[in-house]
């Protein structure tokens, strides 16, 4: 299973489990929110390792500049994108208003 599918599939139990989005969304205060994250999703029978899910935004990232201006000085800036933790936390808020 990719990390996107194991993302996906525990946005998913997040959605109808108040209690995991809560743990999920009390991560961004932590002192180690990323690494908490994944403590959490372990939990709940996912396993996501630190450096995989980092590594999932950096090649979403990458992939992204390339395709845009053969990745050069004129590619966008997509910062925010390159964070799947971020990226998740966001789509978890949005469910949570």
């Amino acid at each position: 299973m990719t990390i996107s599918e194991k993302l996906d599939k525990l946005f998913e139990l997040a959605k109808s489990d108040n209690d995991l989005r809560n743990k999920l969304l009390n991560t961004k205060s932590s002192a180690n929110p990323v690494s908490d994250f994944c403590a959490i999703a372990a939990e709940y029978g996912i396993s996501i390792n630190v450096m995989d899910l980092i590594n999932e935004g950096e090649e979403f990232y990458a992939e992204i500049k390339r395709s845009t201006n053969g990745g050069g000085e004129n590619s966008p800036d997509l910062d925010t994108w390159n964070d799947e933790y971020s990226v998740f936390m966001m789509r978890l808020e949005a469910i949570s208003n």
